[in-house]
């Protein structure tokens, strides 16, 4: 337990934490879901493709980077414009269209000496362990070794039902409300580009009310910020934030510059892996610093932080804590985690060295054992670039299911 937490402990304190969130046409957005776009694009043709592919854009250009090794022909320029025409970007006005923008590629394959440690992890290689479960699994061998070093978490908390913090959970459904109020053309003068922002007053760690939301919407020129305003609050502030978190108190602000008609990639340069807190959990916990989009998931930034997530996830459904982080980190080749770690800000019902244990017996989070169980080798990953990787429940995830609540508890005796 931290000093803060200590602190914090036997006295009941109110506090206010805030959270945002973008739209799918925020700059570094754009640049997450064009890099997924890539990725779902080999995940179809070739499940075993390596992917490490950065997108950067401004006014009229995107360029793509990394290193792919792949047996399959993608054409990535026109994955690139086909995402950026999705997502809204489709007029010269915009001044980003992806329809006459330039798209450029600078793609190497993987460097070997990485790929090396990756198809055989290190411990498969001197003999510590023997592959004796890939074939009885029916899947790929389970030797290898994660992608590079790093540490990665996961959190889960009982603010809400999905089991996230509220101020990242109201700010993610705010920004895709945002985008279907736009897209439906129940406000059609909105264009693809928007942030929001929610601040919960917490009393004794318990949700209170909602203090603060603030949302900026690009907009066409010939509309008052006066019909903005009421309108985001009628058409996406009050069908999300729930009336009952709401009261006079409350304080909105709708584009508070009093104009937001230059955005996108035409108002400021995107890139990918900007945005890890708004993909996470708002800022209520620690992150590794690894971002996701971009990335097969051999790459432990994104499959560990998965798994990491369904594991604090079952914990708190479970009834093992109302609050748990995990922390998993790991050797660049090395197949198991180099260690586990669990902290439930004093919120646990069962010992947090027991928690540790029942995870590690539970759960199997080499790299490709999480690839396997959480199904992972799938065209999934453009969906959750733009919108939130956790806390859905509009599209099905594996690392959101709570399937393993009957054996965490039956290990805890509760």
């Amino acid at each position: 337990m931290f000093e803060r937490d200590v602190l914090r402990k036997g006295r009941k304190m109110k506090r206010l934490f805030t959270s945002e969130s973008v739209t799918e046409g925020h700059p570094d957005k754009v640049c997450d879901q064009i890099s997924d776009a890539v990725v779902d694009a080999i995940m179809e043709q070739d499940p075993t493709g390596r992917v490490a592919c950065e997108t950067t854009v401004n006014t009229g250009y995107a360029m793509l980077m990394g290193e792919i090794t792949t047996n399959c022909y993608i054409d990535i320029p026109k994955i690139a414009r086909e995402v950026i025409c999705d997502i809204g970007y489709d007029n010269a006005e915009y001044g980003f269209d992806g329809n006459t923008c330039a798209v450029m590629t600078s793609i190497d394959e993987q460097s070997s000496d990485i790929a090396m440690g990756v198809d055989k992890a290190l411990e498969y290689k001197d003999g510590e362990l023997k592959s004796e479960d890939e074939t009885k699994a029916g899947h790929e061998s389970l030797d290898t070794g994660a992608g590079d070093q790093g540490m990665m978490f996961g959190y889960a908390c009982n603010d809400t039902k999905e089991l996230m913090p509220m101020p990242i959970a109201l700010a993610n459904k705010l920004a895709r409300q945002l985008t279907k109020v736009r897209k439906d053309g129940t406000l059609a003068y909105l264009r693809p580009d928007g942030k929001t922002q929610v601040t919960i007053e917490y009393d004794d760690d318990k949700v209170v009310r909602v203090d603060a939301i603030v949302v900026s919407a690009q907009h066409n020129p010939d509309v008052t910020q006066e019909q903005i305003r009421k309108d985001i609050i009628e058409h996406v502030i009050r069908p999300i934030i729930p009336a009952e978190l709401l009261d006079d108190a409350t304080k909105y602000f709708v584009n508070p510059t009093g104009r937001f008609v230059i955005g996108g990639p035409h108002g400021d340069s995107g890139l990918t892996g900007r945005k890890i807190i708004v993909d996470t959990y708002g800022g209520c916990a620690r992150h590794g610093g690894g971002a996701f989009s971009g990335k097969d998931p051999t790459k432990v930034d994104r499959s560990a932080s998965y798994a990491a997530r369904y594991v604090a996830k079952n914990i708190v459904a479970a009834g093992l804590a109302d609050k748990c982080e995990i922390q998993l980190a790991y050797a660049i080749g090395v197949a198991r985690p180099v260690s586990v770690s669990v902290e439930c800000f004093g919120t646990e019902k069962v010992a947090e060295d027991k928690i540790v244990e029942i995870i590690n017996e539970v759960f199997d989070l080499r790299p490709a054992s999480i690839i396997r169980d959480l199904d992972l080798r799938k065209p999934i990953y453009r969906q959750v670039a733009g919108s939130g990787h956790f806390g859905r429940t509009d599209i099905d995830l594996s690392w959101e299911r709570t399937d393993k609540v009957d054996t965490i508890r039956e290990k805890a005796g509760l």
